[in-house]
C-alpha cells in the first residue's frame, strides 16, 4: 500500500502552471489517466496543441513537483499528449478546429511564404494541417510545393463531386492554381471570386484538421470579406516588412479584422525581411529595409510581435524550385514563430471559452 493518495499527487501537480493560460494543469483538466503504486506514478498531460513550445518545460515541472512533494525515489512515467483546442465551429468545415488567416495589406511582403512555413512547422510537430491558397489572382502555393502540374481528382459524396486536396508532408493543400492554366490571367469580378472561394471550402475534402491556414490575397477586398463573414476565424496573423509603406498597409489589414461585423482576434505580427546576414560574413547583420517596424506595429495595436524572419537566399531558392517540403529540416528557424502563434491560439480559445463564445 502506497503512503500517498491520488489527491496527494494531484495536489503536487497543482503547483505546475500552464504559462500561457495562467492556471495550474490540474485546474485546467490537463492531467489524465493517473495510475500509481508504491513504486511508480504514471499519468498523461494533455496539452492544448501538438505544437506546444512549452512541452518540455511542463514535463520537467511535473517531474520536479512529484519528486519534491511525493518522493525522490519513485519512478515517474509521463505521457505528453495533445488535444487541440477550438473555440469555433463551422457548418462549412465541421472537422476543422482552428482557422488561421494569414494577411497583409500589400503584396510582396512574404505572406505566402509565412503561410507555407507555418503549415510545415505545425505539420512537423504532429498537428493535422491544411493550407488553402486564397490568392485567386496570384496563387503561389503550387510553385512553392512543387505542384504546378497537379490536377485534383474528385470523389462522389452523397451524389456530389468533392475535390481531393493535394498532400505534401502530411499537409492538405488546395489552390486555384490546380485548376487554372498558369500562363493565363484570372480575370474575375468580386462575386465570381467569392463563389469560387466558397467552393474551395464546401467542395474540397478537408476532413479532420487541427489547423486550416488560409493564405489571403493582399489588401482588404472581396475575398477577405467573404472569409471573415463566412468562416469563424480563430484569428489572423499579419505579415509586414519593416518599411513605413508596408506598415501603413498592414495597419489597414489589422483594422479590417476589428471592423463591426468581423471582429476577429489578431494573433500577432510577423516581420519578414527583417535583416540580411551574408553567408561569408555571419557576424554581420544588415537591416536593409529599416528596423523596428514590426515591433512598432504590434505595440500600436496591443498585439504580439510573433517573430522576425531574416532574408534567407537559400530558403527563397527552395520556394522557387518547389523543394520547400523536401528540405523542411532547413526551416527550423521558423519553429519559434509557429510556437508563438499556437500559444496565442490557445490563449484566444481559452478566453473565448470562458467568455461563453
Amino acid at each position: 500500500m502506497s503512503e500517498f493518495s491520488s489527491a496527494d499527487i494531484l495536489k503536487a501537480l497543482s503547483h505546475v502552471d500552464d504559462p500561457d493560460l495562467k492556471k495550474d494543469i490540474v485546474t485546467l483538466g490537463m492531467v489524465k489517466q493517473l495510475e500509481f503504486d508504491e513504486n511508480r506514478i504514471k499519468f498523461d498531460v494533455e496539452l492544448t496543441t501538438p505544437a506546444c513550445p512549452m512541452k518540455d518545460m511542463i514535463e520537467n515541472a511535473c517531474r520536479n513537483a512529484i519528486t519534491h512533494f511525493i518522493s525522490k525515489d519513485i519512478e515517474i512515467v509521463i505521457n505528453m499528449t495533445a488535444q487541440t483546442t477550438s473555440s469555433t465551429s463551422s457548418d462549412l468545415l465541421p472537422g476543422v478546429k482552428n482557422i488561421i488567416a494569414v494577411a497583409s495589406g500589400k503584396g510582396g511582403v512574404g505572406k505566402s511564404s509565412v503561410s507555407a512555413l507555418l503549415a510545415l512547422s505545425l505539420a512537423n510537430s504532429g498537428a493535422k494541417v491544411g493550407l488553402l491558397d486564397g490568392d485567386m489572382y496570384g496563387p503561389s502555393i503550387p510553385t512553392m510545393f512543387g505542384l504546378t502540374d497537379y490536377k485534383p481528382k474528385s470523389k462522389d459524396v452523397d451524389g456530389k463531386p468533392i475535390m481531393i486536396p493535394a498532400e505534401v508532408n502530411g499537409i492538405k493543400l488546395f489552390s486555384i492554381g490546380f485548376l487554372a492554366d498558369p500562363r493565363q490571367a484570372i480575370v474575375w469580378r468580386g462575386p465570381m471570386l467569392s463563389k469560387a472561394f466558397r467552393q474551395f471550402l464546401e467542395d474540397v475534402a478537408w476532413g479532420e484538421l487541427d489547423y486550416l491556414i488560409i493564405d489571403l490575397p493582399p489588401g482588404t477586398g472581396d475575398i477577405q470579406l467573404t472569409i471573415c463573414q463566412t468562416l469563424p476565424l480563430t484569428g489572423a496573423v499579419i505579415v509586414t516588412t519593416p518599411q513605413d509603406v508596408a506598415l501603413a498597409d498592414a495597419q489597414r489589414a489589422i483594422s479590417m479584422f476589428g471592423m463591426q461585423g468581423i471582429e476577429r482576434p489578431v494573433l500577432g505580427v510577423v516581420e519578414n525581411m527583417s535583416y540580411f546576414v551574408p553567408e561569408d560574413a555571419p557576424e554581420k547583420k544588415y537591416a536593409i529595409f529599416g528596423e523596428g517596424g514590426g515591433q512598432k506595429l504590434a505595440k500600436a495595436n496591443q498585439v504580439q510581435l510573433l517573430g522576425q524572419i531574416p532574408i534567407n537566399i537559400g530558403v527563397g531558392k527552395l520556394f522557387d524550385t518547389g523543394n520547400i517540403a523536401i528540405d523542411a529540416q532547413k526551416l527550423t528557424f521558423f519553429n519559434d514563430i509557429a510556437g508563438n502563434i499556437v500559444r496565442q491560439i490557445a490563449i484566444t480559445n481559452n478566453q473565448a471559452k470562458h467568455n461563453g463564445q
